[in-house]
C-alpha cells in the first residue's frame, strides 16, 4: 500500500474546538467517499501542545490506497474535486503540504486508543542523496529509536524515491511517527540513554531542528 500525507495548520479564525468539529463533522465525510481509499485517519494536535505558543501543524490526515495506478485514477473524480474545495474552509493553503509515501515498520507494537502519537516532519540534510538517506533512516536511525523502552511502535513514512524525479523536490521526506501510552511515557523516555543517544544521531542525515507535535489520532475508515 502507499499513503498520501497531508499536513497543514487550520484555517484562520477557527478556534480549536470548531476545527476539530469542522474536521470530523464536515471534512471526514467527504475524505471517506474518495474512490479507492482503504483506511483514513486524522491526527490532531494536543491542547497541551499550545501552551507555549502555536505548534508547526494542527492536523495530519494519512490516506492508504492500493498503489500509485489506485491514487491515479482517484485524480479526476469529482469526490477528489469536493475534498480540494472543502480543504480550503478547513486549512490555510500556505501552510498544507503534501507527500505520497510508504511505510516501514520499525517497531511493531500497540496503537493505544487512549494513548499518544508523536508526529516528526522530516527533511532530509541538503547534501544527502535521497537514496542514501532514506537507507539511512531505516537500516541506522530505525534502529535506535526503536531501542527506547517507552515506545510502543514506531512507523516511518518514507516518500516515495519517484517524487523526486525531474528536478521536483518533496515539500518534507517523510514522517517518523512514534505511539506512546501516554504524555508522562514520553518525558520519561527523554531522560534515557537510548533516547540520548537517538538525538545525537539526527544530524547525520536529518536538518535539525525537526518540527514535531504530539497528537491524538482517530481512525475514520478502515
Amino acid at each position: 500500500m502507499i499513503k498520501l500525507i497531508t499536513v497543514f495548520k487550520r484555517r484562520n479564525g477557527l478556534d480549536l474546538e470548531a476545527f476539530e468539529r469542522y474536521w470530523v463533522d464536515r471534512h471526514a465525510p467527504l475524505v471517506a467517499r474518495l474512490p479507492g481509499l482503504r483506511r483514513y485517519v486524522q491526527s490532531q494536535t494536543i491542547a497541551g501542545g499550545y501552551r507555549r505558543g502555536e505548534p508547526a501543524i494542527d492536523g495530519c490526515e494519512e490516506l492508504w490506497f492500493d498503489d500509485r495506478q489506485a491514487l491515479g485514477l482517484l485524480q479526476e473524480t469529482p469526490e477528489l474535486a469536493a475534498v480540494r474545495e472543502d480543504d480550503k474552509s478547513l486549512m490555510q493553503p500556505a501552510t498544507r503540504r503534501e507527500i505520497v509515501t510508504e511505510d516501514v515498520l520499525i517497531k511493531d507494537g500497540p496503537m493505544p486508543a487512549s494513548g499518544v502519537k508523536n508526529i516528526e516532519l522530516v527533511l532530509r540534510l541538503p547534501n544527502m542523496a535521497p537514496e542514501a538517506f532514506h537507507r539511512y533512516w531505516i537500516e541506522h536511525h530505525g534502529p535506535l529509536g526503536a531501542s527506547i523502552p517507552q515506545v510502543l511502535r514506531y512507523v516511518q513514512s518514507h516518500t516515495l524515491l519517484e517524487e523526486y524525479g525531474e528536478g521536483r523536490v518533496p515539500s518534507l521526506d517523510g514522517l517518523a511517527l512514534t505511539w506512546f501510552e501516554h504524555t508522562e511515557a514520553m518525558r520519561a523516555a527523554a531522560l534515557t540513554p537510548q533516547y540520548a543517544e537517538t538525538r545525537a544521531d539526527e544530524g547525520n542525515f536529518v536538518t535539525e531542528p525537526l518540527d514535531f507535535v504530539i497528537t491524538r489520532e482517530r481512525v475514520l475508515v478502515g
